[in-house]
């Protein structure tokens, strides 16, 4: 009795189950690899603005503080938008004519809020809280780069959780005296270990790593 399959067919067969194998680790593969690239992050690319603001200028040349503009990052979950109020408190009286600054203008006179865009994005389920981290000596240059330097803001970090949990679970080496926190050039002197010890023990910090931290 003549077989069923030829030959050949035990050669495709086991073909076609390596070439299933290996396209489904593959596939898990590049979606791994994908999620942490920068496209899939939103890192690295500048967001532009409705108003033409260079922090370079802001931060590096006139030297403002974060929190002059950013004014409840130390005391709410959110960095807060500044109102414009608070531009207008400066461009009241200087560039008070620069077309660049129309629609700061409108927005005060109009009494309506510029509709600036969001930089940095999380998903819903994740809560962060930036008062805690402000306030536990977190410089804002450890998640948002150095702005002094950005034209236009852009996302620097990746913000994965993997991101995160390697700082709460050895955050000594991105803490700084809080009177630093808003300073971009900062660099620890002498025993840079030894400092982080310290300001561990001096602001309490006791970074949770259990899944309620930031899925609640």
């Amino acid at each position: 009795m003549s077989a069923l399959f030829p030959p050949w067919s035990n050669t495709v067969s086991k073909a076609s189950i390596v070439c299933t194998v290996l396209g489904l680790v593959g596939f898990f593969a590049f979606l791994f690899l994908w999620v942490r690239s920068p496209i899939f992050t939103g890192q690295d690319g500048p967001t532009e603005q409705p108003v033409q603001f260079d922090h370079r200028h802001h931060v590096a040349d006139d030297g403002i503080d974060c929190r002059y503009c950013h004014d409840t990052v130390d005391k709410s979950f959110t960095a807060g938008i500044p109102p414009t109020a608070v531009c207008m408190n400066c461009h009241s009286q200087i560039w008070n004519r620069s077309p660049f600054l129309d629609p700061v203008r409108a927005s005060y006179f109009e009494n309506k809020p510029i509709p600036w865009k969001r930089v940095h994005f999380l998903p819903d389920f994740v809560y962060f809280n930036h008062a805690i981290h402000v306030n536990k000596g977190v410089g804002c240059v450890t998640c948002h780069g150095r702005v002094d330097r950005m034209a236009l803001v852009m996302q620097q970090a990746p913000l994965t959780m993997d991101w995160c949990l390697d700082c709460h679970r050895d955050p000594g080496p991105n803490l700084r005296p809080k009177e630093l926190i808003t300073n971009m050039t900062w660099q620890p002197e002498g025993d840079r270990l030894a400092l982080a010890k310290q300001l561990i023990a001096q602001y309490d910090v006791h970074p949770r790593t259990s899944c309620t931290t930031c899925h609640r």
